[in-house]
């Protein structure tokens, strides 16, 4: 079994746990539930640079990364960088993340914010909309085509946006649907978390124009971001480059600044 089955294994039993303790009907009491989104794609179709920051306190890859800095701290620190979208990782086992993570970063600026979860059940895109959540992540190695669909149509109509991540060719083939507003390309490799901007380079040509394109994971530089341009990429998710730092918003400002 490798990471991405034992994460998998791990989320279906927590989700079981969390629908026995919390009801749907709680869940659509939240003060968000008739909230108007934000539109995620519409704002890296407009920017200059597409960086979508992410707050992650550890990966399984990395261990810890950080732990230094509250949640509103770095996500006040990426909208004043300019930064696109937040994406808020939840998983608490894995990633050091949770819900009251996201509900924070909510309470704290006024940008797009992306769940960034292993969502597996209605349910937790449900959490996401009751805590804040603008947009959700489905991965498609870990779905099928049916559960794409019906997913992300359930996210449709509660009005939040939908980013797909592929990892491959027939990953990606599987999952072009009407219903999804971007489509991300995960240069690490989950089962192996072997790095490669490559990835995004062979799928590029592959998404169709409907979609976003979003290059996800290994982009530490500049110059990762000027190469993956002309292939059509409008949205750049960096989290462990500024995360590791000692000022995630100083280091994203930088690095945002550069690009413009």
């Amino acid at each position: 079994m490798n990471i991405l089955d034992k994460i998998i294994f791990d989320k279906q039993r927590e989700v079981v746990l969390k629908k026995s303790i919390i009801p749907i009907s709680q869940l659509e009491t939240s003060v968000f539930f008739g909230k108007q989104t934000i539109s995620l794609s519409q704002k890296l179709r407009e920017s200059n640079s597409g960086i979508i920051a992410e707050h992650k306190r550890r990966s399984p890859s990395k261990s810890i990364i950080n732990n230094n800095f509250t949640v509103e701290e770095v996500v006040k620190g990426y909208e004043t960088a300019g930064a696109c979208g937040i994406s808020v990782l939840t998983d608490g086992k894995y990633f050091g993340g949770s819900l009251d993570d996201l509900l924070l970063a909510r309470a704290s600026v006024n940008i797009p914010l992306l769940r960034k979860e292993f969502i597996v059940d209605e349910y937790q895109i449900l959490e996401a909309k009751a805590h804040g959540a603008d947009l959700i992540l489905l991965i498609a190695a870990v779905l099928t085509r049916e559960e794409i669909k019906s997913l992300s149509e359930f996210a449709k109509n509660l009005g939040l946006e939908v980013l797909l991540e592929v990892h491959n060719q027939e990953e990606l083939e599987k999952s072009i649907m009407p219903s999804l507003d971007m489509i991300g390309v995960n240069n690490r490799n989950l089962k192996t978390f072997e790095v490669s901007l490559d990835f995004s380079k062979q799928l590029a040509s592959q998404i169709p124009n409907d979609f976003v394109k979003v290059s996800e994971s290994g982009i530490s530089s500049i110059e990762a971001i000027q190469e993956l341009k002309p292939y059509g990429y409008k949205g750049f998710l960096i989290g462990e480059n500024f995360m590791k730092t000692d000022n995630a918003g100083e280091a994203a400002t930088e690095f945002i600044k550069s690009l413009q």
